[in-house]
C-alpha cells in the first residue's frame, strides 16, 4: 500500500459513520470544468442535509473540510487537498417553486436550472443564472453574476450547517455580499436558497434566456475546458482588456493557453496541469501589473497543495 493510500485510510477510519460514500484518493480533475489538479485525501458524498450534519457533528476538529460545487470556477492544485472534500449530489438538487414569487434550490442545483424552475413558474428576474455555469452552492459562496444581476439582486435566504453540523439560516443582508465575494463564515456548509422573482411573460423570460445562450456561445469558450471568468473586473476596468492590452492574447504554457476568444478566460488543450494553469494565470497578472499599472485579483477559486507537496 503507498503512503498515500495509508493516509487517505486513516482519515477515513477517523470519520463518523454516514449513509452516504467515502472515496479514498479521488481525482479531483474528473470534476472540474478545467480536467487538472490531484486527488483529495477523502470525497465525501452525503446522501441528504441530515446525512451531511452527522457527518459534521461526528468529524474531529483536525481534519480539514473543503466544498466543491460542480468544479466550474475551481482550481485544484497537483497536490491535491489534505483531508475531506464534501461534494453535494442528488439530494441536494431539487428545484421548487415556493409561494406567488419564489423558488427553492438545492444547494447542488445547476444555476441553469433555477433558471428553467423560474421560467416554469412563470418568474422574471432569474434569467440572467442561465449565463452563470455553477451551482447554487458556489454562487452564494461568491455572490455569483451575469448579465447585470448578482445573486444578491434576486436571494431572499440562505440555508446552511455550520461545523457542528446546526441548521443556520441567512437572510440577504446577513450573507454580506459585495462584487464576486461574500462575508458569510468560510466554514459553513450551504445545502439551499430561496430566490424571489416577479410575474412575467413565460415566452419573454424564454426569448431572454435564449438570448443569454447564443451571447454566451459567439463570446466565450464553453465548449473548451475552462474555469469561467479567471479574473474580477478591477474598478473601472473590464479585466478581458487590460490583458488583450497587456498582449495575452494566446499566451500559452503548456497546454495551458489564454483564450483567443475571450482573453479573461484560461483554456487546459488536454496535458496541463493545475500548477501549469495558475503559473500562466500569474504570468497574465505581472503582464497586466507592468504594463496597466492595475493588479488584477483571481476570482477562480484555487485550491489545495502545490505539485510535489504531501
Amino acid at each position: 500500500m503507498s503512503a498515500a493510500a495509508s493516509g487517505a485510510d486513516s482519515v477515513i477510519a477517523r470519520l463518523p459513520k454516514v449513509r452516504g460514500t467515502y472515496q479514498p484518493r479521488a481525482m479531483l480533475k474528473d470534476l472540474t470544468w478545467f480536467r487538472a489538479g490531484g486527488p483529495a485525501d477523502v470525497l465525501f458524498w452525503p446522501t441528504d442535509t441530515d446525512d451531511l450534519a452527522t457527518f459534521l457533528r461526528g468529524v474531529p476538529d483536525d481534519v480539514p473540510i473543503t466544498i466543491v460545487g460542480v468544479g466550474s470556477n475551481l482550481l485544484v492544485r497537483d497536490g491535491g487537498i489534505e483531508g475531506v472534500v464534501i461534494r453535494l449530489g442528488r439530494g441536494f438538487s431539487q428545484v421548487t417553486p415556493e409561494g406567488a414569487n419564489r423558488v427553492r434550490a438545492g444547494a447542488a442545483a445547476l444555476d441553469v436550472a433555477v433558471a428553467k424552475g423560474a421560467l416554469d413558474a412563470g418568474l422574471s428576474g432569474l434569467e440572467f443564472m442561465r449565463g452563470i455555469p455553477g451551482t447554487v452552492g458556489g454562487g452564494l459562496k461568491m455572490n455569483a453574476g451575469a448579465y447585470g444581476r448578482e445573486f444578491k439582486d434576486v436571494l431572499v435566504e440562505a440555508v446552511a450547517l455550520d461545523r457542528r453540523g446546526e441548521r443556520v439560516v441567512y437572510g440577504n443582508a446577513q450573507m454580506g455580499f459585495t462584487y464576486r465575494h461574500s462575508s458569510a463564515p468560510a466554514d459553513l456548509v450551504f445545502v439551499e436558497a430561496v430566490f424571489e422573482g416577479a410575474p412575467g411573460e413565460k415566452a419573454a423570460i424564454e426569448t431572454r434566456m435564449n438570448e443569454i445562450t447564443e451571447a454566451r456561445s459567439a463570446t466565450q469558450p464553453i465548449k473548451s475546458r475552462t474555469g469561467g471568468s479567471t479574473f474580477k473586473n478591477p474598478p473601472g476596468h473590464k479585466a478581458w482588456q487590460l490583458i488583450d492590452q497587456a498582449g495575452c492574447r494566446g499566451l500559452r504554457r503548456g497546454d495551458a493557453e489564454v483564450s483567443t476568444l475571450h482573453c479573461n478566460f484560461l483554456i487546459n488543450h488536454g496535458a496541463a496541469t493545475g500548477d501549469d494553469i495558475e503559473a500562466l494565470g500569474e504570468e497574465v497578472r505581472a503582464k497586466v501589473k507592468a504594463a496597466s499599472g492595475v493588479e488584477l485579483e483571481w476570482e477562480i477559486k484555487r485550491i489545495g497543495r502545490f505539485g510535489g507537496q504531501s
